[in-house]
């Protein structure tokens, strides 16, 4: 049944069609041509590295439903091909850039030394006044592992200290080993706080365990942003969110007259309960808050059997726009590769699927958020105010970085958990291509919670990303520009003598998997 399965797959995978003209096929050639094109364009200096909530994003977002436009896709959100997106951003600083802790001791946190700290709602100001400290472990509430930080504390109105990561990261035995589950991600942290009723959250940094070092927390002074609630202002969200430095936490545990390594050791292990530091201190917050808007985009293609379902395709449109300049000069961040390769790959399965000679049975809605770069709010946005409900979604298949890249016998999958429909027909569409897939379960560095996809997967919906594969159909010629030497700089630029063999088995992978999750009755 499976070769069967690949043989159809193959039949579809194999057909490209131009929109315009239905009955002409598109070459490999032309495909290509048409990817180079759009990731040209969009990564180009004319749009600026594509800053949301800039003129570049208005650029940006008019030039993508042009395209759609033109491909032939119905607007996804009432007559429009833009959702809007309300935010926040926050620069706030610390009274004195210092809180004063009083115990059997007294103490004192400096920022950004000790401690960095922010808010989410939009307020002018923050007063904690006697905020007392709960140092409680990993900050985890895991029914599913057994784990329970919280059990018999009340937190109400306190400041919750957690430890980055998870156990596993400790004990292999424990959770999913090194592999990070979400419940060792910092934001996990902050939402767990918030739901046990605490007033803030300060995440203890550990370099090991975060994979970072402190200059990354500690650089995090500027502008903070958020998703905005207009009803509320964002008044439900914590007073304060944050890290800690070790050396911060030392600081509060010898004013509590506490071992610091000894508290830190216990949570490790199963059984530890939350320790109330007995603590105190007046955090108070000068906050400057600006209300702005960004979109995403989406298109759709109604099917011919369920049209009220649908899979979805996605890829985020944001990056830095201007920043630091490099060795050259150059402050342009234009994204070409991560993520102008993405919205390129959404664009051309949205043409080929478009040119069918007969409608997919499902809907497809192609989905091209904002703002993944500073926190996956966009796609966070639509999966709440979604153009399909979240149960009527079958799949989402997310494309972040996908060229250049050469031409692989693997097909890496990130998220996949074979046995599930989406992943019987990855397996199928690769094997039709003489390809296999590869599984990539390490997690270690939490980059599953990291794009566009992770957002559906909260919302019980199967979604994968591909990734760059390493058994090389030519080994003599690997991909030039591998991501390290461009990622997240100005670098990322669109050269003529980028590989688009791997980008286009990955696109043509995707095709078929979408079909036939689109006709699966």
């Amino acid at each position: 049944m499976r070769l069967a399965l690949a043989a159809i797959v193959a039949s579809f995978a194999t057909i490209n069609y131009a929109s315009a003209q239905p009955t002409v096929r598109l070459s490999a050639a032309e495909e290509e041509a048409l990817m180079r094109s759009w990731i040209k364009t969009l990564g180009s200096d004319e749009f600026g590295g594509r800053e949301p909530m800039t003129p570049y994003e208005d650029k940006t977002v008019e030039y993508l439903a042009d395209e759609m436009r033109a491909i032939g896709l119905e607007p996804a959100f009432d007559g429009s091909y833009f959702q809007k997106v309300m935010t926040v951003s926050t620069t706030c600083r610390l009274k004195n850039d210092r809180i004063k802790v009083r115990g059997r001791r007294s103490a004192t946190l400096t920022a950004p030394d000790d401690l960095v700290i922010w808010t989410s709602r939009a307020t002018d100001k923050i007063e904690l006044k006697g905020a007392e400290f709960v140092f409680c472990g990993f900050g985890i509430d895991a029914p599913d592992f057994g784990w329970n930080d919280f059990e018999g504390i009340d937190l109400s109105g306190k400041i919750v200290i957690s430890m980055v990561n998870d156990p596993g990261f400790y004990d292999e035995l424990m959770f999913q080993g090194r592999n990070m589950t979400y419940y060792g991600r910092w934001t996990y942290k902050f939402e767990e706080a918030l739901r046990k009723g605490a007033a803030g959250c300060l995440v203890l940094h550990n370099t090991a365990a975060a994979s970072y070092d402190w200059s990354v927390c500690s650089n995090h002074t500027g502008s903070n942003l958020s998703l905005y609630d207009e009803a509320t202002a964002n008044a439900g969200e914590l007073a304060v969110k944050g890290w800690l430095h070790e050396d911060g936490c030392r600081k509060l545990f010898a004013a509590a007259g506490m071992d610091f390594e000894a508290a830190c050791e216990a949570a490790k292990h199963p059984g530890f309960r939350a320790l109330p530091l007995k603590v105190k201190g007046d955090i108070i917050l000068n906050i400057n808050c600006v209300i702005n808007e960004t979109r995403n985009v989406a298109g759709v293609l109604r099917g011919s059997v369920k049209p009220d379902e649908a899979v979805v395709f996605s890829a985020h449109w944001d990056h830095f726009g201007f920043g630091t300049p490099d060795e050259t000069g150059d402050a342009i961040y234009n994204g070409a590769a991560d993520n102008g390769s993405g919205m390129a790959a959404v664009l051309l399965l949205a043409r080929k699927y478009a040119s069918l000679p007969c409608r997919p049975g499902r809907s497809m809605l192609f989905l091209i958020p904002t703002l993944e770069e500073s926190g996956l709010f966009g796609s966070e946005y639509y999966c709440k105010h979604p153009a399909f409900p979240m149960e009527k979604t079958v799949a989402c298949i997310n494309f972040d970085c996908i060229a250049p890249d050469a031409a692989t016998y693997d097909a890496v999958v990130l998220g996949g958990r074979p046995g599930r429909n989406l992943e019987r027909y990855l397996e199928a569409c690769a094997a039709a291509q003489g390809r296999y897939v590869f599984y990539n379960d390490d997690n270690s560095d939490g980059w599953f919670f990291r794009s566009d996809h992770f957002n559906f997967v909260r919302h019980g919906v199967p979604a994968v990303v591909i990734e760059p594969g390493k058994d090389l159909k030519d080994p003599q010629h690997p991909n030039k520009y591998p991501r390290p030497l461009w990622y997240h700089k100005p670098s990322d630029q669109y050269l003529e003598d980028w590989d688009f063999s791997g980008t286009l088995d990955h696109v043509n992978m995707m095709f078929g998997v979408g079909l036939s999750m689109a006709n699966e009755p």
